[in-house]
């Protein structure tokens, strides 16, 4: 470099202007933006006043990071069997750290160890499904004067964050 380019202010390339010309050029570019007949409206905002419907008539769509497009049925059976699949890593976490420890086992063993809490599932369903079945239903037979009293003593304090007490009394 010159040693007249190292101390100007002004950069080294386009076209150089002295301050004058510079104040000049500036005032004709300010000159043509303020002017009304070149400016081109542009807009800022736009409102589609037409309400949008609650549910609409297209196809779902696929979505880059998410769950494919179900029915609500689907979406809900779906949520059931990741709850079921997170809730087995736990088992066979212990089951892997039994196996691990142990250093060997039995085939025997590991398919009694592995069937137990399968049958004790099955037996819990079993019991279940048998108790919807029975009644609470229960009657009385008296021989005599009976006097019915369903007068009800609420004697509790709630306390909790989130509490409600109802003492809503169908009579």
């Amino acid at each position: 470099m010159h040693d007249d380019q190292q101390n100007s202010t002004r950069p080294a390339f386009g076209p150089q202007m002295t301050d004058e010309e510079a104040s000049a050029e500036a005032k004709k570019i300010i000159a043509r933006a303020l002017q009304e007949e070149s400016r081109v409206p542009t807009a800022t905002r736009f409102h589609d006043p037409t309400p949008v419907p609650p549910v609409g008539d297209a196809a779902p769509v696929v979505q880059k990071d998410g769950r494919p497009p179900m029915s609500q049925a689907a979406t809900d059976i779906s949520g059931v069997m990741l709850a079921g699949s997170v809730a087995s890593v736990p088992i066979g976490g212990v089951t892997c750290l039994v196996l691990y420890t142990l250093g060997h086992v039995d085939t025997v063993n590991l398919a009694i160890g592995a069937g137990a809490p399968v049958a004790f599932l099955l037996a819990v369903g079993a019991v279940l499904r048998r108790l919807k079945g029975v009644h609470t239903e229960h009657h009385h037979h008296y021989d005599g004067p009976v006097v019915q009293d369903h007068s009800v003593t609420n004697t509790t304090t709630t306390k909790g964050l989130i509490a409600r007490t109802r003492n809503d009394l169908n009579r």
